[in-house]
């Protein structure tokens, strides 16, 4: 079993996770293919390794990391590694003449529960629309993103004060033991997928999860308490909700905010207002109640605990 040729495609630190648990299980791996290394630094002068291929070089397995997945030369350098077998987990959408390449399949690794949350951001879609529960599917690669045949799924809970790092953690975490799983029962040709159109209720309506952008992160405070409290703990600590708020002073602060705790309660604010002690609290009102900033970071400056950020900008909250 473990002789099965397999290549592995990565980039970030959730795929290493995965890589290193067919390394250390013995599993076959004839190659890793992974992002060129990006351009880093004031002036894009530096350049720096995607994770996986630093796990690779530690290793020393052979590494690819073409520009172009259709380029010639790589398709041939890939077919040299003779795979059996394909694992994706967090890298690129791979065009047809890649994923059809070995005899056994590619397989993908995606943080959701297939088929909600297809695209690029599932684990910060789950907690901002404010689920109860997510998880991880391995679904054989097909033409259209992220609607292959389910192979896999392992769901967990989503609590009310987990963030993105501790979803994404733990999902790297199981992640990894499912993807063994799914190897393991294709070489013993024990896998029974299921089409994902066979699992799709009539009425149910699924939820994408698209890339985010900087304007995507701009928090709307006449959404309630509770919707801005999931986004806010959706985007922590990447790639971060941010805000625009004017001071008593009239000062325009621009904050990126962390952590907060949600307080419902009737008001006659305006949404937006800004209320505080000048020293631990500070409380941004919204239609049926208040956000209370707890964790924050003012641009140009560092992240800090919210009476840090108070104390050094006094002045700015002293009414006239």
């Amino acid at each position: 079993m473990m002789n099965k040729r397999i290549v592995f495609m990565g980039t970030p630190e959730f795929a290493v996770e995965s890589l290193r648990a067919l390394v250390e299980g013995g599993y076959n791996i004839v190659g890793v293919i992974t992002m060129p290394d990006k351009p880093v630094g004031k002036h894009q002068s530096l350049l720096q390794a995607s994770p996986v291929k630093e796990y690779a070089l530690s290793q020393n397995l052979p590494l690819l990391q073409p520009e172009k997945l259709k380029d010639p030369d790589f398709i041939e350098q890939l077919k040299a590694w003779k795979a059996d077998l394909q694992i994706v987990v967090a890298f690129r959408m791979l065009p047809e003449i890649v994923w059809n390449m070995p005899p056994l399949g590619t397989f993908n690794l995606h943080a959701s529960l297939l088929p909600q949350y297809r695209g690029a951001a599932p684990i910060n879609w789950a907690i901002i629309n404010g689920e109860k529960e997510t998880g991880v599917t391995t679904f054989f690669l097909t033409h259209e993103i992220d609607t292959g045949k389910i192979i896999f799924q392992e769901r967990i809970p989503i609590k009310d004060t987990d963030n993105a790092e501790i979803i994404h953690d733990q999902l790297m975490k199981i992640g990894a033991e499912l993807v063994l799983k799914t190897v393991d029962a294709i070489i013993n040709n024990e896998v029974h997928s299921i089409e994902q159109k066979a699992i799709i209720a009539d009425e149910e309506t699924l939820k994408p999860a698209p890339k985010i952008f900087k304007e995507t992160c701009l928090i709307d405070w006449h959404k309630t308490t509770k919707e801005i409290y999931d986004f806010i703990r959706g985007l922590s600590p990447y790639p971060t909700a941010w805000t625009e708020l004017q001071t008593p002073l009239g000062e325009m602060l621009i904050l990126k905010i962390f952590e907060t705790e949600k307080i419902l309660q009737q008001h006659d604010l305006a949404v937006g207002s800004i209320v505080t002690d000048g020293k631990k609290q500070l409380d941004i009102a919204t239609p049926d109640g208040f956000i209370r900033i707890k964790n924050l970071q003012q641009a140009g400056k560092k992240r800090m605990p919210v009476e840090d950020f108070l104390r050094g900008n006094a002045r700015l909250f002293q009414k006239n």
